[in-house]
C-alpha cells in the first residue's frame, strides 16, 4: 500500500494495482476479470448494468477469437459508450475523456485536440475511436492483450509537466466516476487549460486534504481586494472551495461556488481569517507573478 504522495492524491489504487494481461490458457474466472476490468476503465469507473453488456464481443474474448484491444475497440465503439460520452457530452468533453479512457492520460494541448475534432468532422464517431486503439502509442503501451490503465499522474518521456497536472482535473480517486459526482457535468475540465498549456493546481480529492471539491470559476467569481501590490511587490492567488458552515443551522452565503480571490501580502491574514469564519475551505495560495 502506498503511503506517500500517491496516497494523498487519489491515485494510490492505480500505483498498487499491477496491469490486468490476458494470455493463452487463462481461467474463465480471470477472462471475467479482464472483462470487468476493460467496462471500468473504458466507461470512466461507471457502474455497467447486465442488460448493458455486449454479449458478443465477450463471448469472442472469451473463446480467444479477439484480443484485448479489440474488445477494447467495440466497447469503444457500442452504442453504450456512445450515448454517454458522446451524445451526451460537449466535444471537447468527449475528446478528453477519450485521452483517458484509451490512452490513460490528457491530450498533450491543441493540435492533439484539433486533430482529433478534425477527424470526428472528416470521418465520424468510430474512426475517432479507431484512432486511439490503432495508434503506435496505444500498441506500445497496451499491445494486444492489456487492459489500458491510467497512466497520466507519472512523469513520462516526451509529455511535459502540464499534462501531469491536467490528468487530476480529470482523476479524482479511484471511486470517482466520469458520469457522475463531477462538478462541471458533460462540459469539458481542460480545454483552455490544454489549449493554452496552462499548469493547474494538483489538489488531493476528498479527504486527501481540506481543499479537495476547488475547481476554477467564472471569471465573474474572482475578486480583487485592495488595489496592487504590498511594498513586498506581490499580490497573492487564494482559490477557495464551495463554503460550507460548521455552526449548526446557519447557511454559509457561498456555499454552491467556489472563488478566487487576488489579495495583497498584507492583507493575506486578515483575509485567511475572514474565508474560515465564514465557513470557506482553502484549497491554494500561489504568488501571482
Amino acid at each position: 500500500m502506498v503511503f506517500g504522495p500517491a496516497s494523498q492524491l487519489g491515485v494510490a489504487l492505480f500505483e498498487d494495482t499491477e496491469p490486468i494481461e490476458l494470455w493463452p490458457g487463462r481461467s474463465e474466472e480471470e477472462v471475467e476479470t479482464v472483462i470487468r476490468a476493460v467496462y471500468r476503465q473504458v466507461l470512466g469507473n461507471a457502474y455497467v448494468m447486465e442488460s448493458e453488456r455486449l454479449p458478443v464481443p465477450e463471448s469472442q474474448l472469451k473463446r480467444g477469437e479477439i484480443s484485448v484491444r479489440e474488445f477494447v475497440r467495440q466497447v469503444g465503439k457500442s452504442e453504450l459508450y456512445r450515448s454517454r460520452f458522446f451524445d451526451s457530452c460537449a466535444r471537447y468533453r468527449f475528446i478528453e475523456l477519450n485521452f483517458k479512457h484509451f490512452l490513460g492520460r490528457t491530450p498533450d494541448g491543441l493540435e492533439e485536440m484539433r486533430g482529433h475534432s478534425t477527424t470526428l468532422d472528416e470521418e465520424g464517431f468510430e474512426a475517432d475511436i479507431d484512432s486511439y486503439v490503432d495508434s503506435d502509442e496505444y500498441q506500445e503501451t497496451y499491445g494486444e492483450y492489456t487492459v489500458p490503465f491510467i497512466r497520466g499522474y507519472k512523469t513520462q518521456p516526451g509529455k511535459t509537466m502540464v499534462g501531469f497536472t491536467h490528468i487530476f482535473e480529470l482523476l479524482r480517486g479511484a471511486s470517482s466516476s466520469d458520469l457522475k459526482g463531477n462538478l462541471s457535468g458533460n462540459r469539458p475540465r481542460l480545454n483552455k487549460l490544454a489549449i493554452q498549456e496552462i499548469p493547474t493546481p494538483v489538489v488531493a480529492p476528498s479527504g486527501g486534504s481540506p481543499g479537495w471539491s476547488f475547481q476554477e470559476p467564472a471569471l465573474g467569481s474572482r475578486t480583487r481586494h485592495g488595489v496592487g501590490a504590498s511594498e513586498e511587490g506581490k499580490v497573492y492567488r487564494i482559490e477557495v472551495t464551495g463554503y460550507s458552515s460548521k455552526v449548526v443551522n446557519r447557511i454559509s452565503k457561498f456555499r454552491r461556488s467556489n472563488k478566487v480571490y487576488l489579495v495583497p501580502f498584507d492583507q493575506l491574514s486578515k483575509e485567511y481569517q475572514r474565508i474560515h469564519q465564514q465557513g470557506g475551505v482553502i484549497a491554494s495560495v500561489t504568488a501571482v507573478d
